[in-house]
């Protein structure tokens, strides 16, 4: 479930939202469980909100983290300091008709790293979610 899961520009990793101040959220970290304040200046993206853009629309990042799972059974992705060829081969595998003019490696790098937290987290329970995008289409 990516509810709750947030990126935060100019940090690295992901962010769980832990509770909420007047002027700040307070989130966790999941590389290193450290705290802090994440204020409304910072740009703050819920993992639920980002899609992948694909030739034939967006899809949203759960449907590309489920099938990144299914093809490593549960396991880690490609390293995302895996070099730019060997990452847009992957993304073929999972994604093959993502748009290759508008998916940029750096996405690509980011897409992999935040599977690969997610999954050494346990956070990857995306059935629901999938679902639900599939209700909402």
């Amino acid at each position: 479930m990516l509810k709750g899961i947030l990126a935060i520009a100019g940090h690295s990793g992901l962010f769980k939202m832990v509770s909420n101040s007047k002027n700040a959220l307070i989130v966790e970290s999941l590389i290193d469980k450290k705290r802090m304040a994440a204020y409304a200046s910072s740009k703050i993206s819920a993992l639920e909100d980002i899609a992948i853009f694909t030739d034939e629309g967006d899809v949203q990042l759960a449907v590309v983290f489920k099938s990144i799972k299914e093809k490593e059974n549960g396991g880690q992705a490609i390293s995302h300091k895996a070099s730019g060829n060997e990452l847009k081969a992957y993304m073929t595998e999972v994604l093959p008709n993502y748009d290759e003019d508008r998916v940029y490696v750096s996405d690509m790098k980011k897409v992999f790293q935040w599977y690969n937290i997610l999954q050494e987290n346990d956070l990857l329970d995306l059935e629901e979610t999938v679902e639900e995008i599939k209700e909402e289409e």
